[in-house]
């Protein structure tokens, strides 16, 4: 497919473009003081300063508040076939060196593209063993997207990793920012959609056309290990379980007893078919239920557990919804502590990028103080590696994810 490279220049008004120039990738609307030469939307331009300094090449979109995506800063890097072939092997060599596993490298599950962090923006390509799934959120790149698939194929095929079958979930609302149409369905031949994959010894069905986002949230693996270490010979509390992956790993590393709970009764059943393939069912339970009703019900009937994890999906998506969401990530905390023995651990975390570290872990202790308990940081982590955090990317570091002992009132 043809990248299309017009004759424009956008330039930013004096003292704008601070995320640019700080490492990000984007410049909004209101950044640029004008623009000359004729585009098409999607279109590779050039960036200049206000002065005329060149600052890189990326694609513009005047249907979007981002109105342009980097690609390049360097005059002599263009955006050709050759320079998006060097970003996806650069990503996929990272992945190689920051993942590396006791299994073949074929059956490697992980994000292979991370959009701007992998300087590729808007682009999410999850590998999950022998299938490619794409998620695609901005023009410039989603009319890249069919040569993005084939240059991914082409430097997985070097290392012996062939691909069977590619998929894309470009379905997300977050594409009419953009005016673009949501969209799901086969990039080349039709496969089975249902993928086993393997991540910490425990094995997933990995449903890729009807499941959440691309079909499975990877970026929790370490963190799912770390938790599961603590679980031995322990009773546990998974909340907002999705297909079981929390609940799994606790119970392959000898919890006594795990009980998932999901409001999706798709997500349960998935939870539970994927407990049977790893012999788990004895040990987990899942429940449909809405985690804000049950977990009340639960401290009334003064069940306690040793291990309590809060896994909830992103409460705010925009800066708008932080404080609304703010009270959501206190009430669920507050009650999860309650539901934790005294000197059990609790595993709490955040997926938005809005609610920052600082304003995260203020939330916890104001939840702690209401519900009267003492908290011990046992670890803070965030997203698994193949999700890097590009400096000066705000958006790309989403993942909060810590570890509490949970002691009451001295």
């Amino acid at each position: 497919m043809e990248i299309k490279i017009s004759d424009a220049k956008v330039f930013l008004k004096k003292g704008q473009g601070r995320e640019l120039k700080s490492g990000g990738l984007w410049v909004y609307d209101n950044e640029i003081e004008k623009v000359e030469g004729s585009f098409d939307n999607g279109d590779i331009i050039e960036l200049h300063d206000f002065d005329g300094y060149f600052m890189g090449y990326g694609f513009i979109n005047t249907a979007s508040k981002i109105r342009v995506r980097m690609m390049s800063r360097k005059k002599d890097h263009p955006v050709t076939k050759e320079l998006i072939e060097k970003r996806i092997r650069d990503a996929w060599e990272y992945r190689k060196a920051v993942m590396a596993t006791n299994e073949p490298i074929e059956q490697l599950s992980c994000r292979l593209v991370f959009g701007e962090a992998d300087f590729l923006p808007g682009i999410t390509i999850d590998k999950f063993s022998d299938v490619l799934v794409i998620e695609s959120l901005a023009l410039g790149t989603d009319r890249m997207k069919e040569l993005i698939v084939e240059l991914c194929k082409k430097v997985l095929l070097e290392d012996g990793v062939k691909i069977r079958g590619v998929y894309e979930r470009s379905d997300a609302k977050v594409r009419e920012l953009e005016g673009l149409e949501r969209i799901k369905g086969f990039i080349g031949n039709p496969f089975d959609t249902k993928v086993i994959i393997t991540e910490n010894g425990v094995k997933y069905y990995v449903d890729v056309e009807n499941g959440q986002k691309t079909g499975f949230f990877l970026d929790q693996k370490n963190n799912r290990k770390a938790i599961a270490s603590f679980c031995k010979g322990k009773k546990v509390l998974d909340c907002f379980t999705h297909t079981g992956s929390f609940a799994l790993n606790c119970a392959a590393n000898g919890a006594e007893s795990v009980l998932g709970v999901d409001a999706s009764d798709l997500g349960c059943k998935q939870a539970e078919e994927n407990a049977e393939l790893n012999g788990l069912e004895n040990i987990v339970t899942f429940q449909c239920a809405d985690v804000f009703e049950l977990l009340p019900d639960l401290e009334k009937k003064g069940e306690k557990f040793d291990v309590v994890i809060l896994d909830p999906p992103a409460f705010t998506k925009s800066r708008a919804s932080v404080k609304k969401a703010t009270t959501g990530y206190k009430e669920i905390n507050m009650r999860g502590m309650r539901l934790v023995k005294d000197g059990g651990y609790l595993a709490t975390c955040s997926c938005s990028h809005f609610m920052d570290e600082e304003l995260f872990l203020k939330t916890i202790q104001d939840a702690a103080r209401d519900a009267h308990k003492r908290l011990k940081q046992v670890e803070f982590r965030q997203q698994a590696a193949d999700h890097p955090i590009l400096v000066g990317g705000a958006a790309s570091y989403y993942l909060k994810f810590v570890i509490y002992q949970v002691c009451d009132e001295m």
